[in-house]
């Protein structure tokens, strides 16, 4: 028997980016938890929120004003990491970096043709992960931040 299928919000996050140093919001898709308890899933990788990873649980409520979910604090976090990677080589192509992260297990979407956000699994051994970044960094091909770093891959 099919399982049905899971129950999607957006939610809004706003915040200050000390990056771009203006007041920002992003909305993220996020699977329904516990409705009645105001907890959701965070099922797509932040572009610009810091400190959220994929799979986190997190409080959000419905905020008239907005008129959609807001959020409001992580209950719960998952153990992945999300890193921000821009090619700094207009030579390398997005895709190809993308594959070789790829590779290791870490899933990755484009924002433009010089940046993505990528997903970093609580079980992925980042040693791996952070060598290629800081390999690729070195070239000149890429620069990384690491803008939700989880206790699992502090080393």
């Amino acid at each position: 028997m099919p399982e049905p299928e899971a129950k999607i919000a957006k939610i809004l996050f706003r915040f200050y980016s000390d990056i771009l140093e203006q007041e920002m919001e992003e909305t993220i898709w996020a699977i329904v938890a516990d409705e009645s308890r105001g907890h959701y899933q965070l099922d797509s990788i932040p572009f610009y929120v810091s400190n959220i990873a994929t799979d986190d649980i997190v409080y959000a409520e419905y905020d008239d004003t907005e008129e959609m979910l807001m959020y409001r604090e992580t209950i719960q976090p998952s153990g992945n990491s999300t890193i921000w990677v821009v090619v700094t080589n207009e030579d390398v192509d997005i895709d190809e970096v993308r594959a070789v992260f790829d590779e290791l297990d870490c899933l990755s979407e484009p924002l433009s043709n010089r940046f993505f956000a990528m997903e970093v699994k609580a079980q992925t051994n980042y040693l791996h992960v952070k060598d290629k970044l800081n390999a690729l960094k070195a070239e000149g091909q890429i620069d990384y931040t690491e803008p939700c770093l989880s206790k699992q891959h502090q080393y």
